[in-house]
Parts: structure tokens; C-alpha cells; sequence
């Protein structure tokens, strides 16, 4: 059988290699070396290669987490970690099952990196620093004696009999098993869909909401908890196909920054909706409702009961909620009350306009931005091409997928990682049975 992707025109002379490997993974980065360190400590006796097309390996390890790497999240059973991806949630359950978050912290704990779980779950080295990781990975590499060439991009790859023939401009290595751990890289996806392996076209996953409104001008750098709601340019709510976020929205806490929202609630809300808005150009409306545990039902006879209660105070200088204060004010005087007005002087109007303001207030967002320096994709491979009991490709045997070049994505707070961790750890597994 010949496994052939689509040939490039070569600008040198291609020379063969003479060596010959037992598995070659295309991808020097997180999936790729925790594939590679996996195996090759399992199998001492195989020769391993990583071919990364950059200059630099582990890239994105390097910028995660602000620079300190958010290894994984303190979600010790698998169907509740699987509720933090949007695509790939079923999928993942029976992965999750043989090595999820605390395999990954016992893991890195035998090797001698110390992990701390912080407040809001998120796992990071107790070092705050991203290059604890690397240097774990580089010395494990070392010490097992795996091959990393960087400057290598990979322009093919085929298979002839039970040997893949994997091309670079330069060079030809030979390897009885490929593990491809590109990312989302759009080349490598098109090569694999030329030979016959289904695509779900990539979009962007986690980002932010550019919105330009008053009521937020001048108030970048505040946090706050807030449940928020997506609906589209005719005010209807958007349907992601998940009823619960659908119907009640997202909780969690938005940062309100200079170009308009972020935060982990924004964030985990462009993922589970990155093909809705992706479809609507990213032309939509959100409605925030800043005092998310006050019950909706009561809320308006709570707010008629402050008019008596506070009857004295301006209502401007003061929240009676656990608001910020300049939020406050904003969304009070974009309720028309004026900052002189006491809470006796408001009328019922304004105690609508007040209880819409905190409750649903509308704002337009008009395009996104990226989150950080983390980009992350929904689309790539289709998962039904893919054995999750090995992560071997169906159709190619020898031939494994491992990381975000498949259709998974997930929210922010190390969860990406721990798909890379996973399926480098089951490709390994399978690896190291065949071989």
C-alpha cells in the first residue's frame, strides 16, 4: 500500500538517511515530546526521532500561562474533566480513564517537578515558570537518547509496505511508525485530508469580545463574577447545542479590558460557541448579569425594598451589592438616575432601568481578539478517524494522531494540555505494544 500526501516542488537536492527509525513524530511540541519521552521510557530499545519545523521546540509550553505553563486542572474523574471541552468531550471519557490530571502531577512528580494546585483549580510548577517544564522534557529526552532536529518541516510523507517514508526539503527519514503532532498546523491538516481523511474546518476556539460602550470605557483592569448569555444581531439567543449554556448561560468571572471583555466566563463562552460566532463573523450581542447568585425572581421587589431601606443615601456613591464601585456608578447613571438622586427619589422607571442594568445588560460586540499569546483552534482531523484506544489512525495503520491537529478543544486552565498529555501517553502505550 502506498500512503502518498500531496508532493511539493523541493528547492534542494534530497538526500536519503541512512538511519533507520522505529517511530518518527512530527511536532516538537507538548504532544510530541510527551509521545517520545513516553515511549522511549518504555522501550529503551526503539529509536526515536522528533522533526520540528521551528527553530525552537515547545513553543507554546514556553508562553502558556502568562510564561508559567498551566500543566493541568484539579479535576481528578474523567466525565466531570470531560465537561470542559466543547469538542471532544465524548470522546475523551475513555481516554481520561487510563491517564488524566493526577496521572499527569504523578507524573511530573517522579520525575522531580514539584506542581501546585492554586485556588481556582489550575496546576502549575511551583517554580511559576514554564522552562521548569521544558527543561523536564529536554533532560528526559536526553537522557533517553531521543533525536530532535529543529528547522525540519516535513513537505511529505508515504508509505510504502510497512515503512514511512517521511520527506523534508533536505532529507528523507525512514521509520516503521509516524505519530503526527503538528497542532493545528493547516498544512499538515490538508496533507492528511488528501489521502482521505475527513477535515472539520478549523476556527478560532478562545478569544475575546471587542465591545466599544460607555459603561466600560474607562474601566480596564476590573474583575467580576457575572453570568453572561450570547444572542444574535435580532436579539435572539444563540444556540451552541449545549442545552445548559444555551439556557442559563455561562458563569464565571469577566475582566472588562481596553478593548472590551475577557475574563474566564467570556472565554469558556467563545469556545463552547466558536462555530456559532464564527458563522455570524462575530457580529453578536451579550447580556451580562453582574449579580449572578441574587435570584431573578425577587430581585425586582429587593430593589423596591432599597427605596425604603436607603431611602437617604444617593444612590450613586454606594452599591449594596458586592459590585465593584465604578461599575456601579457606570451602570447607575446608564439607568438615567443622576448622581445627586437618592434611593427615596427613584421612580418605578428607573428601578426597571436599575434592575435591566444589573441584571441583563446588553452590550454589542463587534469582532475578537486573541486571547494572550494562546491560540487555540476547534476543527482539524475528524474524530471518527481515529482508534482512542490507541489514537492510530483507522484507515493508515502505523500512523497516530495526538494533540489539537484532531478536533478538540477546550477552555482555558490547562485543560488543552492535558488532551496533549493524554494522548501521548495512550500513543506511547500502543507504540511501545507493536513495535
Amino acid at each position: 500500500m502506498i500512503f502518498n500526501f500531496k508532493s511539493q516542488i523541493l528547492e534542494f537536492p534530497l538526500y536519503i538517511c541512512s538511519m533507520i527509525y522505529d517511530c518518527i513524530i512530527i511536532g516538537g511540541g507538548a504532544a510530541g515530546f510527551f509521545t517520545a519521552i513516553n515511549l522511549a521510557r518504555q522501550r529503551q530499545d526503539l529509536n526515536i526521532l522528533i522533526l520540528e519545523r521551528g527553530a525552537q521546540v515547545l513553543e507554546k509550553v514556553r508562553v502558556s500561562g502568562g510564561g508559567r505553563c498551566n500543566v493541568t486542572h484539579a479535576i481528578f474523574e474523567p466525565k466531570p474533566l470531560t465537561g470542559h471541552y466543547p469538542r471532544g468531550n465524548k470522546e475523551l471519557l475513555g481516554p481520561f480513564h487510563s491517564f488524566m490530571s493526577g496521572d499527569t502531577m504523578a507524573w511530573f512528580d517522579e520525575l522531580g517537578v514539584a506542581l501546585k494546585i492554586e485556588e481556582d483549580g489550575r496546576i502549575f510548577p511551583e517554580s511559576d515558570s514554564s522552562q521548569t517544564i521544558i527543561d523536564c522534557f529536554l533532560d528526559q529526552a536526553k537522557k533517553l537518547d531521543v533525536e530532535v532536529i529543529t528547522n525540519m518541516p516535513v513537505i511529505a510523507v508515504n508509505k510504502l509496505d510497512d515503512t514511512f517514508q517521511v520527506e523534508t526539503k533536505t532529507q528523507t527519514f525512514s521509520s516503521a511508525s509516524v505519530v503526527v503532532a503538528t497542532g493545528s498546523n493547516a498544512k499538515m491538516i490538508r496533507q492528511l485530508a488528501s489521502n482521505g481523511l475527513a477535515v472539520i474546518p478549523a476556527v478560532p476556539s478562545l478569544f475575546t469580545f471587542n465591545i466599544n460602550d460607555e459603561r466600560i470605557t474607562d474601566l480596564a483592569g476590573l474583575a467580576t463574577p457575572a453570568n453572561v448569555r450570547l444572542f444574535d444581531t435580532n436579539n435572539q439567543q444563540l444556540s451552541t447545542g449545549q442545552y445548559a449554556i444555551d439556557q442559563e448561560g455561562v458563569d464565571g468571572p469577566v475582566l472588562i479590558t481596553h478593548w472590551g471583555m475577557s475574563g474566564p466566563g467570556i472565554l469558556k463562552l467563545s469556545a463552547w460557541a466558536a462555530r456559532e460566532l464564527h458563522a455570524c463573523d462575530y457580529q453578536f450581542s451579550i447580556r451580562v448579569d453582574w449579580l449572578p447568585d441574587y435570584d431573578r425572581a425577587s430581585f425586582g421587589a429587593h430593589l423596591r425594598s432599597l427605596k425604603f431601606d436607603l431611602a437617604k443615601q444617593q444612590v450613586f456613591k454606594r452599591s449594596p451589592f458586592n459590585i465593584p464601585k465604578r461599575l456601579w456608578q457606570q451602570l447607575v447613571l446608564a439607568s438615567t438616575i443622576s448622581e445627586a438622586l437618592k434611593w427615596a427619589d427613584l421612580s418605578k422607571v428607573m428601578l426597571q432601568n436599575l434592575e435591566l442594568q444589573l441584571r441583563e445588560a446588553q452590550f454589542e460586540v463587534r469582532g475578537k481578539s486573541t486571547f494572550k499569546e494562546e491560540f487555540v483552534t476547534a476543527g482539524g482531523i475528524d474524530l471518527k478517524e481515529i482508534d482512542f484506544k490507541t489514537y492510530q489512525v483507522k484507515k493508515i495503520n502505523g500512523l497516530y494522531l495526538v494533540g489539537e491537529i484532531l478536533d478538540i478543544d477546550a477552555v482555558t486552565g490547562g485543560f488543552n494540555f492535558q488532551n496533549a498529555w493524554t494522548g501521548g501517553y495512550i500513543a506511547a502505550q500502543a507504540l511501545a505494544q507493536t513495535l
